[in-house]
């Protein structure tokens, strides 16, 4: 599978909705000391939220606010739905490349806010934090993330 990036993917009040419960000061951030779980680099760190778990069902209170993402996915079965917010560390952290999965199986990652913060594909192709933006791909391929230094975070 190549990957499909989709600006605008949600309408804007869509959009606006889950970007303003997602950043606002009710949402549960849970600090994850490193990226990925093969971390040559323990320094890494990040803010994650889990919505969803294969062996677990729902795990969020805030499940629904994901209704509108979820019903412009043409999924079969849902592995494990997550939020990750990594912070600005005064300098782009490019984390270390990892497979969500050892098989082979389909990813949509949704940006919630622009700043210059990417993730980066195979043959080092950067897909750029970009508002409302969806990115569909197969995170079984080795792939990373960075942080920002242009916001204080990349959600």
């Amino acid at each position: 599978m190549k990957y499909i990036i989709k600006d605008d993917f949600l309408n804007q009040a869509d959009y606006e909705n889950i970007k303003n419960i997602i950043l606002g000061d009710e949402f549960p951030w849970f600090f994850q000391h490193e990226v990925t779980y093969l971390a040559k680099d323990k320094s890494q760190f990040f803010w994650g939220h889990i919505f969803f778990k294969h062996n677990q069902g729902i795990t969020s209170a805030f499940y629904k606010i994901l209704d509108p993402i979820l019903k412009k996915l043409n999924f079969k079965a849902l592995i494990r739905i997550k939020a990750n917010l990594y912070s600005n560390q005064g300098k782009i952290v490019e984390h270390e490349d990892h497979s969500d999965f050892p098989f082979a199986h389909k990813g949509a990652l949704f940006s919630l806010n622009t700043c210059n913060g990417s993730t980066i594909l195979k043959n080092n192709t950067k897909i750029s934090s970009i508002a409302n933006r969806m990115l569909l791909f197969d995170p079984s391929i080795p792939h990373c993330s960075s942080t920002c230094t242009d916001e204080k975070t990349r959600v």
